[in-house]
Parts: structure tokens; C-alpha cells; sequence
């Protein structure tokens, strides 16, 4: 008899269609998760769903409506859907392939119970979050672990948290990167996900904050799971692999709510870089391994626009790894 293995790739999640009712729906179940607005359950409840959602909805349909492919639907879920049958292939027959959103569909509960019924002997988790969040790998693994955890016979699981440190991870980031002449720009950006400052200094145990840690130098047993640092190691590996001079990059955080995240702000930073005369930048999404809106949008439209008002020419989205050869044979090579 031979094991029944499966890999499953977890993604944050989309909207159903770019229509205000499916945004405002996809909204209110993502930023309703205490581990995202982590503040008390009624106020969370009042700010998403009293203002949150019925204030933000109609804009962020109109984001999503840029982006949405006609034929394929949601960017973020095309990609994921065409990493998983690449994934499978490279796998082969003996081990299968599923994919989940943590949020929307295909939904967590609909692919678990099927793996259920399927009686997998061993489940590889997979999230596609290079660097440990609580908001985004913390949310997907509790998630599964609920589900599973209802389950009477648990198979054996071994979790994937978080692979930034990876050299095969960072490879192939270096190798999208190949395809733009570096010397080219005035100055290259590595942009991820902001989060609140609150977040990040939960992680640690000693009652020192995160800025007490050295996160922006050094990789320690302490800071190991603090999304800043993960996130500065990962800029530290590709800088040193496509030797970029100290003076010609910036990292920074993008998608903030409030002056309470994690800083330097992306859009400052391109802003700034225009108005000192810049004209090309060249922008990495290491946070991002699948294009999605914080990408195509965000990055593509929203800061081209902030770099052009203030002098600045072009901004060039280096893209996510999406379903990238190289990528699907790292997320084979790690999870097996």
C-alpha cells in the first residue's frame, strides 16, 4: 500500500466577480479575521461593518474591475489555479495537488472536506506567504487547523510557515529580475505588504518591541518570525545575488490603513524619488509570489501615477513568480 500524500496551496483569497456585492462580501469575511484588524471583537465589528465595508466597497470594486480578466476572472486566482496543475505535473501521479483561499472561493471548508473524504495518510501545507504574517500564514494555518482539527482520524501534517530564507525562493526572484538591464534605473524599490506596528511586536515574548530586536540587521532566534526582519533578510539575499549597491535600493511597505504601519510608506518613497529628479524605478513584490491587485494595480497604476505627478517617467513592476517553472520546482523541492 502506498501513502496518500496531497499538497495543499494556500492563498489569501478574491473576490467572486469585481461587482460591489461580491468585493463588499469578500471585504467583510477577510477584515472581519481578528488576526487582520486585531482589535476588540465589537469595534472590529463596527469599523468593518458599519464603515469599512459600505464606504470602501464601490472604489474597490472599480480597483478590481481594472484588473479583472474578462475570460480568466481574478489574476490572483488564474495564477494560483495554473501553479497548481503545473504543480501537480512535477509531482506526479502518486501525490495530489489542491488548492484553497482563505477567504471566498475555493474555499477551505469545500477543498478540506474533500480531501476528507479522500483519506489522505499525510497533508503538506503550503502557504503561499514567503514571510510569516499572523494576519496571512497565521490566519490560513488557524483556519485549517479548526477544520482539521474536527476531523476523527488527523493524518499526519507537516506545515510549510514560512520559506523567505529559502535560496531557491530567493533564486527565483533573481531571475525575474534578469530580464530587466538594472543599470538601466535610477533606483530599485522592494516593496511588501504593510502591516500595523502593533502586529509585528506581538510576535515577541520578552516584552521588548520590535524595533528594540534589530530586525532591519540581523536574523536572530528571537526575530526569526517577525515579518520586518523576514522581510529585510529576503531584500538582503536578492541585493546580494544581483549585487545592487546600498545607495541604489530602498525597502519598503505598501497598502497601509494608517501612519501606524510599518514605514518606510512605498508611495513617500516614490514620491520622493521623482521629486529628487528620478525618472526610472524599478519595483520588486517579494511579499507577492502571485500577481494580484497590491501588484498589477497598486504598484502598476496607483504609484505610476504618484511618480509621473511629481516628475517621474516610468515605474516597472518586476513580476511575481505566479507559475513560473522555477517556482513550481522550489514549492516541489521544499514541501517534499
Amino acid at each position: 500500500m502506498k501513502p496518500k500524500t496531497a499538497i495543499l496551496l494556500l492563498n489569501l483569497g478574491t473576490p467572486d466577480s469585481p461587482s460591489r456585492w461580491h468585493v463588499g462580501r469578500y471585504l467583510s469575511e477577510f477584515l472581519n479575521d481578528p488576526r487582520v484588524i486585531d482589535i476588540p471583537w465589537l469595534a472590529r465589528k463596527i469599523l468593518v461593518n458599519c464603515i469599512i465595508v459600505p464606504f470602501r466597497s464601490g472604489n474597490s470594486s472599480k480597483l478590481y474591475q481594472a484588473i479583472w480578466d474578462k475570460e480568466s476572472g481574478s489574476p490572483l486566482l488564474m495564477n494560483t489555479l495554473a501553479l497548481q496543475k503545473k504543480l501537480q505535473i512535477a509531482v506526479g501521479d502518486d501525490i495530489t495537488v489542491e488548492m484553497a483561499m482563505r477567504y471566498k472561493n475555493p474555499s477551505m471548508d469545500v477543498v478540506l472536506e474533500r480531501m476528507h473524504q479522500q483519506g489522505y495518510h499525510k497533508i503538506i501545507v503550503f502557504p503561499l506567504f514567503p514571510q510569516y504574517a499572523s494576519s496571512s500564514t497565521g490566519s490560513a494555518l488557524q483556519r485549517f487547523m479548526e477544520i482539521v482539527g474536527q476531523w476523527w482520524v488527523i493524518p499526519e501534517i507537516k506545515i510549510i510557515s514560512q520559506y523567505f530564507d529559502n535560496d531557491d525562493f530567493i533564486n527565483c526572484i533573481v531571475n525575474r529580475a534578469k530580464k530587466y538591464d538594472l543599470a538601466q534605473y535610477d533606483h530599485i524599490i522592494f516593496s511588501y505588504h504593510g502591516l500595523p506596528e502593533r502586529q509585528v511586536d506581538k510576535v515577541y515574548t520578552d516584552g521588548a518591541l520590535c524595533k528594540h530586536h534589530d530586525c532591519e540587521e540581523t536574523l536572530t532566534e528571537s526575530n526569526y518570525y517577525c515579518y520586518k526582519a523576514a522581510c529585510y533578510q529576503t531584500t538582503k539575499a536578492i541585493v546580494e545575488k544581483l549585487a545592487i549597491a546600498q545607495d541604489k535600493y530602498t525597502l519598503s511597505f505598501q497598502s497601509r490603513l494608517n501612519n501606524k504601519w510599518l514605514m518606510p510608506f512605498t508611495d513617500k518613497v516614490i514620491e520622493e524619488l521623482a521629486v529628487k529628479g528620478a525618472k526610472k524605478v524599478l519595483v520588486f513584490s517579494p511579499a507577492f509570489t502571485a500577481d494580484c491587485l497590491e501588484t498589477l494595480y497598486e504598484i502598476g497604476v496607483e504609484y505610476q501615477e504618484i511618480f509621473h505627478k511629481h516628475g517621474g517617467d516610468k515605474i516597472q513592476l518586476v513580476e511575481s513568480l505566479n507559475s513560473g517553472d522555477d517556482w513550481v520546482e522550489t514549492i516541489k523541492k521544499i514541501a517534499l
